[in-house]
C-alpha cells in the first residue's frame, strides 16, 4: 500500500484500527473526518487522530451536500425501513464514502478502510459505494483480518498500546452514531430486547414528562417536494433539518426502539431518536395527498419500501435506487405548498395543508346537492365491476 484513508470517528473502533493500520500495513495512514452534523469537536478528534499516528487529517463539513443531495431525496420518497425506521444512518454512509473516496484521490493513497464490524449493516454501505464510485481501489477492512473478537478485545487492544479513551460516563461505550438526521444507539445492555434503555442514555429528545405542557404549532412549506421554509422563514437544507431536529426534540417527537433485520439476517435491536425526521415524514404524506394521482399514490406505496431495502442494504449508488429515485421525483414535480402541525407530548397531529396544485374539488367532495357529479352515474360503474363475483355462481 503507498497510503491508506481511513474514516475516523474517534471512537474506540476507528482509534483501534488506525493504530492497527499503521503497524500491519507500515504505511501513512490519513484520516477522514466527515461532519454530518454529529455535533461534535472535530477539530479534537483531528487531534486525536494525529496523536495516534495519522500521517494527515482531512475534515471535510458535508451537512449541506448531506440534507440536500441525500436526506431531501429519500424523503420524497417517504422511506422507512420494515415501516418504521427512518434510515439515519444508512443515509449517511454513501456520502461518507463517496467524500473519502475524494480526499483519497487527492492525497493519492490506493486503499481506503473503515471500522465497521464484520457483522453489521455498515460494511456494505461503505464497501458498495466504493465499489460503485471507484472499483479499482483497494479496501481494507480491520474487522475482517485481525485476531480481535469483540469490544473486551479492543478496550484490551488499546490499553496494551497506551491508547486513551475517554468513557466520561465511566461505562464502557454503547455504539452510537449521529448526524443532522437521528441518534442511534446499539450494544452493551441494549442487546437485550427485553430491558428498557437505561435513563439518560438518550440526550436528542426530551423525555416526554420534561417537554412543554402547552402544544406548539408549526408550518413546514414545500417546493417539488422538499422542505424549504418553516414558520415562512425560508432556510438552506442543512439548517430547515436543524431547525426541524430543535424543535421536534422539545416536544419528545421521534423517539423508536425497535429489532430491525439487518442485511445478513441477523436481528439487533436499535435505539433512535429521529425529530426532524419523524415531522419531515408526516409533514410530506400531508401535502402530497392534496397533489397525486391516485394510481400514482398508489403506486408510491408500493414503491417505498423497495426504497427504502436499497437505501438500508446500501445500495445508494445502484441502477435500480437511481431508477426509483427518477419515478419519486416525477410524482413530486407538483408537490409544493405547506403544512400546518400540532406537536405535544411526543405526538404530531396535521391540522391542515394546502397547495397550489392541489386536486381536491369540494364541489366533489360535498355531502351536499352538487352539480358536478351525477349519483346514478355509479349504478352502471357498480354493476360491471360485480361481473367476476356473478360468473361461475350458481343462482
Amino acid at each position: 500500500m503507498k497510503r491508506i484513508v481511513l474514516a475516523f470517528s474517534g471512537g474506540l473502533d476507528t482509534s483501534v484500527a488506525l493504530v492497527w493500520l499503521r503497524e500491519t500495513y507500515q504505511c501513512p495512514v490519513t484520516a477522514f473526518i466527515a461532519d454530518v452534523g454529529q455535533n461534535e469537536d472535530l477539530e479534537a478528534i483531528g487531534r486525536r487522530a494525529e496523536q495516534l499516528g495519522a500521517d494527515g487529517v482531512h475534515i471535510l463539513d458535508l451537512r449541506e451536500e448531506f440534507a440536500r443531495d441525500y436526506v431531501f431525496p429519500m424523503h420524497r420518497a417517504d422511506a422507512r425501513y420494515e415501516g418504521q425506521y427512518l434510515l439515519g444512518s444508512p443515509i449517511a454512509r454513501p456520502l461518507i464514502a463517496a467524500a473519502q473516496i475524494r480526499v483519497a484521490e487527492e492525497v493519492g493513497a490506493d486503499a481506503v478502510a473503515h471500522g465497521c464490524t464484520g457483522k453489521g449493516n455498515c460494511q456494505a454501505r461503505f464497501e458498495l459505494a466504493y465499489a460503485a464510485l471507484r472499483p479499482d481501489i483497494k479496501i481494507i477492512v480491520p474487522w475482517r483480518e485481525w485476531d480481535l473478537g469483540g469490544r473486551t478485545d479492543l478496550l484490551a487492544y488499546a490499553d496494551k498500546r497506551g491508547i486513551e479513551l475517554d468513557f466520561s460516563s465511566g461505562e464502557r461505550p454503547y455504539s452510537i452514531d449521529a448526524n443532522l438526521l437521528h441518534t442511534c444507539y446499539e450494544g452493551e445492555v441494549l442487546e437485550d430486547p427485553a430491558v428498557a434503555p437505561p435513563a439518560g442514555l438518550r440526550q436528542r429528545v426530551r423525555d416526554i414528562a420534561d417537554t412543554p405542557e402547552e402544544p406548539e404549532i408549526l408550518r413546514i412549506g414545500f417546493e417539488r417536494g422538499d422542505p424549504v421554509t418553516v414558520n415562512d422563514d425560508r432556510l438552506a437544507p442543512a439548517e430547515l433539518l436543524y431547525v426541524l431536529g430543535e424543535i421536534g426534540s422539545r416536544h419528545g417527537i421521534g423517539r423508536l426502539d425497535m429489532v430491525e433485520n439487518r442485511i445478513n439476517g441477523i436481528k439487533t435491536r436499535t435505539v433512535s431518536e429521529a425529530p426532524a425526521g419523524t415531522l419531515l415524514w408526516h409533514a410530506h404524506r400531508a401535502v402530497q395527498t392534496l397533489v397525486l394521482d391516485p394510481e400514482v399514490s398508489a403506486l408510491k406505496e408500493e414503491l417505498a419500501p423497495r426504497y427504502a431495502r436499497y437505501v438500508y442494504n446500501g445500495l445508494w449508488f445502484a441502477p435500480e435506487r437511481q431508477m426509483l429515485q427518477a419515478a419519486i421525483d416525477f410524482s413530486q414535480q407538483d408537490v409544493t405548498g405547506e403544512v400546518t402541525l400540532e406537536l405535544h407530548r411526543g405526538n404530531v397531529q396535521v391540522l391542515g395543508r394546502t397547495s397550489p396544485n392541489s386536486r381536491y374539488d369540494t364541489s366533489y367532495a360535498t355531502f351536499e346537492a352538487d352539480n358536478v357529479f351525477d349519483q346514478r352515474d355509479s349504478s352502471g360503474w357498480l354493476r360491471v365491476n360485480m361481473v367476476r363475483f356473478r360468473l361461475g355462481r350458481s343462482t
